[in-house]
């Protein structure tokens, strides 16, 4: 059978393939004194409070199980437009949101709507792996631009600036940052838009961890700067809703009947039953349980980073958002004679039963030296993967 050149050039998802190695060999010390720790995958421990999972059941029983408008309902488009404005003093008409089955599915309309054959996107190395591929999906190339712990691992206007050309068609940036989760400063983000917009270029900004931001400074939607900027964002992280698979996107008002039309075509519409789930996310007693768990999170950053980087497993840049922590592992590969962050991550999963991520996904420059650990996972978790890590180094000193 003859596969199209596009989807031979999507590479595998390398976060998964090594969660499924994970698995598999968390099956044979599943009875052991030291069953599998998973600190690989970014899905909060946390599940959907009980207003919504009330809602959910009760959309069950009373049939409201039907097709949808592509755009999603109008009562949970105004909810989010609400939470735009009590959360972030921003107003964001109802007329600009589109609800979508994930923001997987926000990130391919916008690119399908936006991203002509050749064109070019900017991202920052390292980035969110299919993001990349949701450009080339669209028959576009993703330009990924090194970063460094000084830019906390962020794109600058400077280097949108210098790297913009003539097949240039807008950046995809993220904010906060999965792998980082760092975010970039509103003034910077502002320049970058301004080089953006002189250009006639097109701001995507991924948000799915804004409900997560950490610092005040940080935690402001780029939607506050300009209606024609677009934002992704999602059910999944900050409302504890993976599984599903639901999530918006807010843009200019010229944009939303072509986004209908597509997502009419491609997915005729969100799931019924996770929307009307959705609905009780912005209840006043789900909000509060929300705000608990952000603050779970964040107690959780601050343990777990400054315990790595005791153990020599250096965080460089201190997340403001999300639940991750980007490590620099070079040192630990050097001393145990490992190749890269790669080899390690299956060393971990082997000797310490520590499934983390290896850098690989995440971009080119200098991805091989760093490991992407979860701190969506209990304290508990948390607290023995530390003494699973420092056992594991001890040999180092």
């Amino acid at each position: 059978m003859k596969i199209s050149g596009r989807a031979q050039r999507i590479e595998p998802f390398y976060v998964m393939e090594v969660a499924k190695a994970a698995s598999k060999l968390a099956l044979d010390v599943a009875n052991s004194a030291t069953p599998m720790i998973f600190l690989n995958i970014g899905e909060p421990d946390f599940t959907a409070p009980p207003l919504v999972q009330d809602a959910a059941c009760r959309a069950v029983h009373d049939g409201l199980t039907h097709y949808t408008q592509a755009t999603g309902m109008g009562p949970l488009r105004e909810r989010i437009s609400d939470w735009y404005l009590n959360r972030f003093n921003v107003q964001v008409p109802t007329s600009r949101i589109v609800i979508t089955a994930g923001a997987s599915a926000a990130l391919q309309l916008a690119c399908l709507a936006l991203v002509e054959s050749g064109d070019e996107i900017l991202m920052p190395d390292p980035s969110y792996p299919c993001n990349r591929h949701f450009v080339a999906a669209a028959d576009g190339t993703a330009v990924l631009i090194p970063t460094t712990a000084a830019e906390r691992f962020q794109l600058s206007a400077d280097k949108v600036q210098a790297a913009w050309g003539p097949k240039t068609r807008g950046v995809l940036l993220a904010s906060p940052s999965n792998p980082t989760g760092t975010s970039i400063a509103p003034s910077e983000l502002r320049r970058i838009h301004q080089v953006v917009s002189q250009q006639g270029g097109i701001t995507l900004v991924d948000e799915i961890y804004l409900g997560l931001s950490f610092d005040p400074q940080y935690g402001q939607t780029a939607l506050a700067l300009d209606d024609n900027i677009i934002s992704i964002n999602s059910f999944s992280k900050y409302f504890n809703m993976t599984g599903w698979r639901l999530g918006w996107m807010v843009v200019p008002e010229q944009l939303v009947p072509v986004i209908e039309r597509l997502a009419q075509n491609l997915f005729i519409c969100p799931s019924a039953i996770a929307q009307h789930a959705a609905l009780a996310c912005f209840e006043p007693s789900s909000l509060l349980e929300y705000e608990r768990r952000r603050l779970a999170f964040k107690a959780r950053r601050d343990y777990f980073i400054p315990a790595l980087n005791a153990l020599g497993l250096t965080v460089p840049v201190m997340p403001d958002g999300a639940f991750y922590a980007w490590a620099d592992c070079s040192n630990a590969c050097r001393t145990r004679t490992i190749k890269d962050s790669w080899d390690l991550a299956f060393d971990l999963m082997q000797h310490a039963h520590v499934a983390v991520t290896p850098g690989r996904d995440f971009g080119q420059a200098d991805v091989h030296n760093f490991i992407r650990f979860s701190t969506a996972s209990s304290m508990a978790q948390l607290h023995e993967a530390v003494a699973r890590l420092k056992a594991y180094l001890e040999p180092l000193k």
